[in-house]
């Protein structure tokens, strides 16, 4: 396989990635940005072969920067939509104008993206339920009733994350071990999510755990719950993606895991996928190991599927401190420091 320094000298026209982000989430700005600035770097790309914006939650500013981009020279879009209406405008626009699109993180239904990169999120989701059964057995909590929340019904990996953590509680709800008690319509705001979980848990006084998708919808439920006078280790939750928050939350005993996704290795798997469309070649087996089905456009899309990692306290200090996704100096202020210790975390 020849070296990506080598495919980038091939390569015509400069690589433009657009990311979502908005008012409630910086993940993109904290995380993705830099970390596909240095892959792009890495793999060749000089600053001015490639740019980085953020559309800040707005669809117009999405599709304006991806038509100002085109406009600019850019010969392939990296983007993670904000929905999949934007998302397929942005792909129609760039297909006619003869530019390449690799969807990252987020797929575009009814899109006409060359490639995705993402994790496999199904797979997100079944650890998320997994996470929550081995929880309840471990904090023995008797006759689970539970909230099972999800994200935003607009975004198909919120999809796919229910799709993976249904098929996980399924047998539990169906044998009568477990009740199902309220399924809210779901969403990625923060104070959103606090109020459909307060809606049920008003009118459900027996729910006694919640599956929750990411760590940013559980932060204000589980503030929540401690307002309440819940304590630790008696009423399981969950989440995604390794916040400070939610893992100060795990090592506290009020959340039981996090499904941790190293976003530096998606960065650098969309890097490599961009030289390769960049440069009109087919990128090897061994980056595109995968397909995803665009259930609107009823179409296989050549993928790189990452694998996620559940963490707990028991691992939390060979995984995201391991990787320096959270610095431990960080996680471990203040009334925190003992839990680290107790975890085996060195700040």
């Amino acid at each position: 396989m020849a070296s990506l320094k080598s495919v980038a000298s091939a390569g015509k026209g400069s690589v433009a990635v657009i990311l979502p982000d908005t008012v409630s989430s910086t993940r993109y700005v904290e995380f993705d940005a830099p970390y596909l600035t240095t892959a792009l770097t890495d793999a060749g790309l000089t600053s001015s072969q490639f740019t980085i914006q953020n559309a800040l939650g707005q669809d117009a500013t999405q599709l304006a920067d991806a038509e100002s981009d085109i406009t600019k020279g850019a010969s392939v879009l990296v983007v993670d939509p904000l929905d999949s209406g934007v998302g397929a405008h942005i792909e129609s626009y760039a297909k006619s104008h003869g530019v390449g699109v690799i969807d990252y993180d987020r797929l575009t239904l009814g899109g006409t993206r060359s490639y995705y990169v993402s994790f496999n999120n199904v797979k997100v989701g079944q650890l998320i339920g997994q996470g929550l059964v081995s929880c309840v057995a471990a904090w023995g909590v008797k006759s689970p009733n539970v909230v099972v929340m999800k994200g935003a019904p607009t975004d198909n990996n919120a999809t796919l994350f229910a799709q993976g953590y249904d098929g996980v509680l399924a047998s539990y709800f169906s044998s009568g071990k477990w009740k199902d008690v309220a399924n809210p319509a779901g969403t990625w705001t923060p104070s959103v999510a606090l109020s459909e979980f307060e809606q049920a848990y008003t009118a459900h006084k027996s729910i006694n755990a919640a599956l929750i998708p990411n760590d940013e919808n559980g932060a204000p439920i589980i503030h929540y719950l401690q307002g309440q006078g819940v304590k630790a280790k008696t009423f399981p939750t969950t989440g995604q993606d390794a916040t400070l928050t939610g893992l100060d939350n795990i090592l506290s005993g009020y959340q039981c895991g996090t499904v941790y996704k190293p976003i530096y290795l998606e960065a650098q798997a969309a890097a490599a996928l961009a030289l390769y469309v960049r440069a009109g070649q087919t990128p090897p087996s061994s980056l595109v190991n995968g397909s995803t089905e665009d259930s609107v456009s009823k179409t296989s899309v050549p993928s790189v599927l990452l694998t996620p990692e559940w963490v707990t306290a028991a691992n939390m200090n060979k995984t995201v401190i391991a990787d320096k996704f959270v610095p431990a100096a960080q996680l471990c202020k203040g009334s925190f420091a003992a839990d680290c210790t107790a975890a085996g975390i060195s700040s």
